[in-house]
């Protein structure tokens, strides 16, 4: 495994949209160790494949709750709303959004061998899930915030 570098903001890679994975060999193995690697090493809690230079649909995420790699996500399925917290992203650092998500989803696709995967997921693991699959179709919360701020600028707002 090996920490790769995080794509910053404004490269044009991350306005990009991804391509579906139609290959499931070591290179896609490799691909998921090291962004899991460099999501962790970042104190990140989520990674998609453009953010690490790669225009593939792959994603990872862990908001605390254990490693979920998922291989050309889609969300098939969304409902409730939630805001907060703020989210924040390791290509755009030092600035925060509030951004508006489902507070569930059902999102399938395929694990790193290939096989079919769905999960559910509500509040702070849905929005991650949200986050990373707007990456693979160069979406960025700045994109779509209601708010965009600096993290010493939070606490002016109320």
């Amino acid at each position: 495994m090996a920490i790769r570098k995080i794509v910053q903001y404004p490269d044009p890679v991350l306005k990009q949209k991804a391509k579906p994975v139609t290959k499931f060999h070591a290179r896609l193995a490799k691909l998921l160790d090291d962004m899991a690697e460099t999501m962790y090493d970042a104190r990140g809690v989520g990674l998609a494949a453009p953010q690490v230079g790669i225009l593939k649909r792959a994603i990872v995420v862990d908001v605390g709750e254990g490693l979920i790699e998922m291989v050309n996500p889609e969300i098939v399925e969304k409902k409730g709303e939630q805001i907060s917290p703020p989210e924040g992203c390791l290509s755009i650092p030092n600035l925060l959004g509030e951004v508006r998500r489902a507070n569930w989803i059902k999102v399938k696709g395929q694990d790193r061998h290939g096989n079919p995967v769905e999960i559910e997921a509500e509040g702070y693991l849905a929005r991650a899930f949200q986050h990373e699959i707007d990456h693979l179709n160069g979406v960025l919360f700045i994109d779509v915030a209601e708010r965009v701020f600096r993290p010493d600028e939070e606490e002016e707002e109320d």
